[in-house]
């Protein structure tokens, strides 16, 4: 099966995914250097509107088109339910970080941070998206996976 073909019939801009990744790094760089819970709040509100709502009313989602519209970026295709997967565990990892920040875990917190940024800067540099990997072996094994998401 080829990671470029269309699993779930769904596509979404790779460049729009990557720039969106950046400010997500971004936004978790701020949460460790001023440890503000506000900051986790508002990324998993934002990771929420992306997967349940409307991923066009999504904030970083709006200034992450807008950036693209604004540098000229072209549009590149992948895969939605590979993004999708990797939002589920973005949201995953705010949740995560924002349970031990309350339960003061700090030793937990940053590791969970520092997984979380190594994943989000991989593809916001390298357009390696580890959540999109784990999606196509998943796809391999249960080929109905995440169809009707």
């Amino acid at each position: 099966m080829n990671n470029a073909c269309p699993l779930n019939f769904k596509r979404v801009d790779e460049n729009i995914s990557r720039i969106t990744a950046l400010f997500v790094s971004s936004l978790i760089i701020l949460y460790l250097y001023t440890d503000n819970v506000y900051i986790l709040i508002f990324l998993s509100l934002d990771f929420i509107l992306k997967l349940f709502l409307n991923k066009e009313i999504s904030p970083i989602t709006m200034l992450s088109e807008y950036m693209k519209s604004f540098f000229k970026i072209k549009d590149k295709f992948v895969d939605g339910g590979a993004k999708r997967l990797a939002g589920f565990f973005g949201l995953s990892f705010v949740l995560l970080l924002l349970f031990t920040h309350i339960f003061h875990s700090m030793i937990i917190s940053w590791s969970i941070a520092l997984v979380f940024l190594s994943c989000s800067l991989m593809d916001a540099f390298f357009s390696y998206c580890i959540g999109c990997k784990i999606y196509f072996i998943i796809k391999k094994i249960y080929p109905n996976f995440m169809k009707e998401v």
